[in-house]
């Protein structure tokens, strides 16, 4: 099954859903509350369902059709019509959210805890409602103590937990997001173990900025302990070249080259980035040269044929300023393979600065004939969000280890 369409269409038909399971819940309250027979005259009572039924059908074909404004209005007057239906204001405090109007959305879902004859599980579902208001709202220390009012009630609340996740791991608060991510594989169906090494890997980041590398080290036990995840590799091998462990660290390099080659140019990128404030910062430097000639010398047939790594080579020859070596390994590389966009224009750069102009101008204009240009770096397999940056948890869907990359010209 796609569950990729299934997620798209219901992004796209998020009101139509909705307007469903509304019109479905309050059809099954119509059903229960009319069995129930409430004490009113059976024709004074009838004439308060057919119109409730007519106000629920136009807010429905209002939300169909997108105008949230009048389905509203609707919803309003079937709440003036009957005071005591709890489902019509549910509906409409959801409205009110979803509309942007949070104040309204809160002061609904307030007045329904405040009373005093509803279910608990009224009450919670109140609560959780209200935690949204607030979350939606941007009134994030409201929200997380809403949320675990609603937990203190029942902890099994998956959606509650999750929603907590989500915004822990938005304010990088590390602590908390392990703590309710670990809540959160006791509940729910779906393996966290990756994410929480994620989420280790970003604790252990924190510490190595600040120097406490030890501390560093043993929160990436942890993370591997969790999932071997890529950022946490990388991570290592940054601790093993900010510690001399170079043997160490050319045996991880040469493992994560062979198991992600798509990561190399991304991984000397990450390896780059160093706190100036460090007093190691020099060794480091210093040792993170010598792991980039160790890659140069690579000489590896299955590593050579990604183009990734093959770049990544390029580059770092055309820093050190060995021009020659990066021609060469290009001419080779467009020989036996030349199927590669960024490699071609890396080619004919390299082409214009040793003098060959008409082989570069022949070789630009193949190019332009087949170039599929892009406008990012990087993208999410998830969601699609685009961005030249690196992200280990995409922003837009908050899905871990989901970028992808794309050549950039």
């Amino acid at each position: 099954m796609d569950y990729t369409f299934l997620l798209t269409w219901g992004k796209d038909n998020a009101l139509t859903v909705a307007a469903v399971l509304i019109t479905l819940f309050l059809i099954y309250h119509y059903v229960i509350e009319r069995d129930k027979g409430v004490k009113l005259s059976k024709k004074y009572r009838h004439s308060i369902f057919e119109a409730q039924s007519r106000i629920f059908l136009n807010a429905t074909q209002y939300l169909i059709s997108g105008n949230k404004d009048l389905a509203i209005k609707e919803f309003l007057s079937a709440v003036d019509l009957n005071r005591e239906t709890i489902d019509t204001y549910f509906a409409l405090g959801g409205l009110f959210r979803s509309n942007g109007e949070i104040e309204k959305a809160i002061s609904i879902h307030r007045s329904l805890i405040a009373r005093e004859s509803i279910s608990e599980s009224t009450r919670l579902q109140a609560l959780k409602e209200l935690a949204l208001d607030f979350d939606k709202g941007g009134f994030i220390d409201k929200a997380i103590e809403t949320y675990k009012d609603v937990l203190r009630i029942n902890r099994d609340q998956q959606d509650v937990i999750t929603n907590l996740c989500r915004i822990y791991e938005d304010i990088e608060d590390w602590d908390q997001a392990y703590n309710y991510r670990i809540m959160l594989s006791k509940v729910g169906p779906q393996n966290q173990s990756e994410t929480i090494s994620h989420i280790l890997v970003q604790k252990a980041k924190t510490l190595f900025e600040n120097g406490q590398y030890k501390a560093c080290a043993e929160e990436l036990e942890d993370a591997f302990r969790f999932a071997p995840s890529v950022s946490a590799k990388i991570l290592r091998l940054r601790l093993y070249i900010v510690m001399g462990k170079m043997e160490d660290a050319n045996g991880l390099l040469l493992e994560l080259l062979k198991e992600h080659p798509m990561y190399a140019t991304f991984i000397f990128v990450s390896l780059d980035g160093f706190n100036k404030k460090l007093p190691e910062r020099a060794e480091y430097f210093e040792r993170l040269d010598k792991l980039k000639h160790y890659f140069l010398g690579l000489d590896d047939v299955d590593l050579m044929g990604a183009p990734s790594v093959v770049l990544s080579k390029i580059r770092l020859l055309k820093d050190l300023k060995k021009t020659d070596e990066a021609m060469s390994l290009l001419d080779g590389w467009m020989k036996g393979h030349g199927q590669s966009d960024v490699l071609k224009v890396e080619y004919i750069k390299i082409l214009i600065e040793v003098g060959r102009v008409e082989e570069a101008l022949f070789h630009t204009r193949t190019l332009l004939e087949t170039l599929h240009s892009s406008l990012t770096r990087h993208y999410c397999s998830q969601c699609g969000y685009n961005s030249d940056d690196i992200f280990w948890r995409c922003p837009q869907c908050h899905s871990w280890e989901t970028i992808q990359f794309r050549w950039k010209v």
